[in-house]
Formats: C-alpha cells, sequence, structure tokens
C-alpha cells in the first residue's frame, strides 16, 4: 500500500516494543494497513516521518496517519490496535474517568522505558547517534 492509513514509528531495539509490532504485524495479517518504521535503524529519516527527530520518536510513541496529522502516545496505539480490529482493547482509554490515569501510568511508562529494559539513557543513545 503506498499510503498505509497509519506509520507506526517503533523502537527496534526495545524487546517490548519489538513484541508489539509482531503482534500489530500478526493482527494485520499483510493488509498493510500499519507501515512500521524502525527509528533506531541507522536510515531513518525524519524528514521522511513529518519531521519527528530520533529523540522525539525515542521519548514516546508517535504514528503518522496517512493524512499526515501526528499521533502521539496512548492515541497511536489506539488507532494502531483499531486498523487490526482489537480496537475494543483501548476503547475504555477514552473513558473520562479513565484517560487521564492511563495518560499518566504511560508518560511514566514512556520516561522509564529505557532503563526498565535495560538500555542506555536517551542523552547517551542521541550522542551515539549523532557519532555513527
Amino acid at each position: 500500500m503506498a499510503n498505509p492509513p497509519l506509520t507506526l514509528l517503533f523502537d527496534g531495539a526495545c524487546p517490548l516494543c519489538r513484541r508489539e509490532v509482531e503482534t500489530l504485524r500478526g493482527r494485520d495479517q499483510g493488509k498493510g494497513r500499519i507501515c512500521f518504521v524502525d527509528i533506531d535503524a541507522p536510515d531513518y529519516d525524519p524528514a521522511a516521518h513529518q519531521g519527528i527527530s530520533y529523540r522525539e520518536a525515542m521519548g514516546r510513541i508517535h504514528a503518522i496517519g496517512a493524512d499526515g496529522r501526528v499521533i502521539v502516545d496512548v492515541a497511536a496505539f489506539r488507532e494502531a490496535y483499531r486498523l487490526v480490529g482489537l480496537g475494543w482493547l483501548y476503547a475504555p482509554t477514552t473513558w473520562p474517568l479513565l484517560k487521564p490515569v492511563v495518560d499518566g501510568i504511560y508518560g511514566l511508562w514512556a520516561s522509564w522505558r529505557l532503563k526498565l529494559t535495560g538500555r542506555a539513557d536517551l542523552q547517551t543513545l542521541c550522542a551515539r547517534r549523532e557519532n555513527r
């Protein structure tokens, strides 16, 4: 598909991120509803992805809709899962009482993700990338 409904930027060096992508790919069943872009790949080009820098993409999940809009945080997961027929899993994250709690938990996860997965901190990863 030349212009998929969603392009999901993910950290290919993160074992949990890779597992999530594998789940989504499997559910997509080759239909091309989601294009997966590894931001950790040496050829990741922010200019080709709405200017989303490596630093931004590593800090929190980003997706890009077919219309070019940038979707971040839990909303990116919500859209990805909707596209593969599992939207019901994330539907409660839109409920007024639950949304701020889920958003807060995701914010904590995003800030701790690198450490929890045994990776260097964001500053170090960005410095390494610049020195490649």
